[in-house]
């Protein structure tokens, strides 16, 4: 679990509300660097993105049609940063 403060994004028909004016799908929250944890089926698990951070090393498959919030750690109005960036 993360120490910093947290964001949820309830999902709307596959899109969160990244930024006030800015919508964003879910397979773009999977390669957020911004995004900690998913919450599916009322249950939190990984966010695939944190599969490539050193804290943790893998995490299951999520099924995105099934995904009901996502914890973001974006507190300073960002928005998407793909984590190609970081990794490739």
């Amino acid at each position: 679990m993360s120490s910093r403060p947290l964001r949820t994004l309830e999902v709307t028909k596959g899109l969160v509300v990244c930024l006030p004016h800015k919508k964003e799908d879910l397979d773009h929250c999977r390669f957020c660097a911004h995004s900690v944890r998913f919450r599916v089926n009322g249950k939190e698990v990984p966010s695939p993105a944190r599969a490539f951070c050193s804290h943790q090393k893998n995490t299951a498959e999520v099924d995105l049609t099934k995904v009901e919030a996502v914890f973001c750690d974006d507190l300073s109005s960002e928005g998407f940063r793909s984590i190609m960036n970081i990794i490739g």
